[in-house]
């Protein structure tokens, strides 16, 4: 038995930071993702970013520890109001910014499973 291996670390052909996804899983998530998007007029977008987030994240092994992503739809949309709101207050420059507050949101909400 290997040393990584006595110890829980996760390999995959001998490295131990990988990303497990399959394409057909990507091509599902988006697929969805946009079919949901415009059938509800914009309004589940955050939902669709959330499960897009969670099959990235989920799938992605770092020096052997998994990733694991714990954050919800409805946590994101009260952000995703707000970061409108002040897009449309500030006649857009704060739409600059919201690209950085959904990354920030998103490394908040992703931790490692061991």
């Amino acid at each position: 038995m290997d040393a990584t291996a006595r110890f829980g670390v996760e390999q995959k052909n001998g490295r131990t930071s990988f990303f497990d996804g399959g394409l057909f899983e990507l091509i599902f998530w988006s697929l969805l993702g946009g079919i949901v998007t415009v059938l509800s007029l914009g309004l589940l977008y955050p939902w669709v970013l959330c499960r897009l987030f969670a099959w990235k994240i989920n799938h992605t092994v770092i020096d052997g520890k998994r990733l694991n992503f714990s954050g919800s739809a409805v946590g994101l949309f009260g952000n995703w109001i707000k970061w409108w709101a002040l897009t449309i207050i500030t006649l857009g420059i704060y739409g600059f910014w919201v690209s950085i507050k959904l990354e920030d949101w998103k490394t908040k909400n992703t931790h490692f499973v061991n």
